[in-house]
């Protein structure tokens, strides 16, 4: 495809995870010369803001930190209640979304159909089955764009991550094209909004390259074994991974555990939470790291983001187990 024409834009949004492919992205845009009064960054905080349940507490400080070093604006985004109150969820609505703008926190929806969940989401290419990504993230930035009168009348590229390496259903993933939001045909309310995946070709070797070339310290979860940032206790994890996160995160595992024997069924499918975690091996980077693990435990980011002395993280070219 032909190039994307950068200044052709008026805001460039990056929805960054923190993990590797849209940190790729974001410097791979920079390398091409955006520019970076019309960028901003958006995350989505899977546990809306609350305790920590399904996601790693150092995220979000990291992603802030990024932001921070690189001079960009940084949005948060969350589903009230994050994650957990979605699945547990019982006779009421799917909660409103929360959204921080240059003019302050916006709040929408919250009063669609009563429904129940009770159920975690499961492993899946589907959305409607592995509702965690739609709830969470997708249908969250979709609501956070629609919600904002700032983009009508001008044009937005909105830039994800995904990579065609990574499954075979994003594989089918379009590069570049109108997103789900875009009413660029609308005389009432236009919004030029165009969808790019710059780094959908890339293989691993090319992401970890890019961040070695600008010094980017990956997130903790990486250092300690991981071969991706999804959430910490992502439905997609690996007998290896599940070891890890119950040697590191016991009474966070736990309760998960006890959720399956309230819902009377099984994250896993196959079987439970525990005897899913006895197959596996705990990630020798994370024996050996003690200290590592307390500070991806932590609600802050320690230290610089960038380093001249960037070493290639221990869960590179591992397992990686994530969504479809």
């Amino acid at each position: 495809m032909e190039r994307i024409n950068l200044a052709s834009y008026d805001r460039i949004i990056v929805a960054c995870s923190g993990g590797k492919d849209s940190i790729a992205s974001l410097l791979h845009l920079l390398e091409c010369g955006a520019l970076l009064d019309r960028m901003e960054l958006w995350h989505h905080d899977v546990d809306g803001q609350g305790p920590s349940f399904m996601d790693w507490p150092s995220t979000t400080p990291y992603v802030h930190a990024l932001a921070n070093y690189f001079e960009i604006p940084c949005y948060l985004s969350w589903r009230e209640g994050g994650l957990k109150g979605e699945i547990l969820r019982k006779g009421v609505p799917t909660a409103a979304v929360l959204c921080e703008t240059p003019a302050g926190l916006v709040r929408r929806g919250g009063a669609g159909p009563v429904g129940t969940r009770l159920r975690f989401p499961q492993v899946s290419a589907s959305l409607s089955t592995r509702y965690c990504s739609a709830t969470a993230k997708i249908d969250v930035a979709d609501m956070a764009l629609r919600a904002q009168d700032r983009f009508l009348g001008s044009r937005t590229l909105f830039v994800t991550g995904e990579r065609a390496e990574e499954s075979p259903n994003r594989a089918r993933y379009a590069v570049f094209g109108p997103h789900r939001t875009d009413t660029r045909d609308s005389r009432r309310r236009c919004r030029l909004v165009d969808h790019y995946r710059p780094v959908h070709a890339w293989n691993e070797a090319q992401i970890w390259a890019i961040l070695r070339r600008y010094g980017v310290i990956p997130a903790l979860p990486y250092q300690l074994g991981f071969g991706r940032l999804s959430c910490a206790l992502c439905v997609f994890m690996s007998v290896d991974q599940a070891a890890t996160l119950r040697h590191i995160m016991p009474e966070r595992f736990g309760a998960l555990a006890a959720l399956e024997q309230t819902f009377g069924c099984t994250m896993k499918r196959e079987c439970g939470l525990h005897p899913f975690a006895d197959r596996g091996r705990v990630y020798k980077a994370t024996l050996a790291q003690p200290d590592l693990v307390a500070l991806a435990l932590e609600r802050q980011w320690h230290g610089p983001v960038v380093t001249p002395r960037w070493v290639l993280p221990a869960g590179a070219f591992g397992e990686n187990v994530g969504p479809g």
